[in-house]
């Protein structure tokens, strides 16, 4: 799921959280914990409150 959701934003850019979900077409709850995951890992950050975009 990590996988999905790192492509996802680098297709796309920034998003929220319930947007990337059905993006990447997982379940929202779950995407969240991944992000929450992504960014304590330093892989994931917010640019503003809300939306994840991949660290580059």
């Amino acid at each position: 799921m990590e996988d999905k959701i790192l492509k996802v934003l680098a297709e796309k850019g920034a998003m929220k959280a319930g947007d990337l979900a059905a993006e990447a077409g997982v379940n929202k709850d779950d995407a969240t914990k991944v992000i929450k995951k992504l960014v304590a890992e330093g892989k994931v950050y917010s640019p503003k409150r809300c939306f994840y975009d991949i660290q580059k």
